[in-house]
């Protein structure tokens, strides 16, 4: 029997993500000069990723 194709691993994904996790956000506003240390993490600012 063979496995459902919405059942594969997440390493087969190969689609853009639109959402970002919280560590990576946090990385995309020191690396665009946003976020500074010892900034708050709760309530940042919408982002987008980078195309």
């Amino acid at each position: 029997m063979s496995q459902h194709r919405s059942l594969k691993g997440a390493s087969t994904i190969q689609t853009k993500r639109n959402v970002l996790k919280r560590f990576e956000r946090v990385e995309l506003l020191k690396k665009r000069g946003v976020f500074k240390p010892g900034d708050r993490v709760i309530g940042l600012p919408k982002t987008k990723p980078d195309a």
